[in-house]
């Protein structure tokens, strides 16, 4: 399949594709007589993998090393689980931060006299005023 059925087919625009193929984290595909790009099936397959572990919130390079651990022959398992537990610790933080924030947004939001929290520079002191 030529460049643009493997995108609509992945769900990813062909860009995309070109772009893995220049990071690596896609092998260049066999081309045509003509030139073109010639995608089997199992791009297809690799896509749907970068894409499902992007969601989880690896990063293209985590997903590199990921499938170069399935190229080696090796189980990238203990390296994933990893990674999650990484993931998992950040989302905790920025869940921490964000009701954090949420409590300083409330009580800014619940203690404001809109009237007398704008100055003469048509800005806004409730901002200014944050810790």
């Amino acid at each position: 399949m030529k460049i643009g059925e493997l995108a609509r087919s992945a769900g990813v625009n062909a860009k995309t594709v070109r772009y893995y193929e220049s990071i690596g984290i896609l092998p260049q595909p066999a081309r045509t007589a003509s030139g073109y790009r010639d995608y089997d099936g199992s791009y297809v397959d690799r896509l749907a993998f970068i894409r499902s572990s992007q969601r989880l919130g690896l990063t293209l390079d985590e997903v590199k090393e990921v499938l170069a651990f399935r190229e080696r022959g090796e189980l990238p398992c203990a390296y994933v689980h990893a990674l999650l537990n990484t993931q998992l610790d950040s989302i905790d933080r920025r869940i921490e931060e964000l009701e954090e924030l949420r409590i300083q947004l409330k009580e800014i939001v619940s203690g404001t006299d809109l009237a007398s929290q704008a100055d003469d520079n048509l800005t806004c002191r409730l901002i200014e005023h944050s810790r």
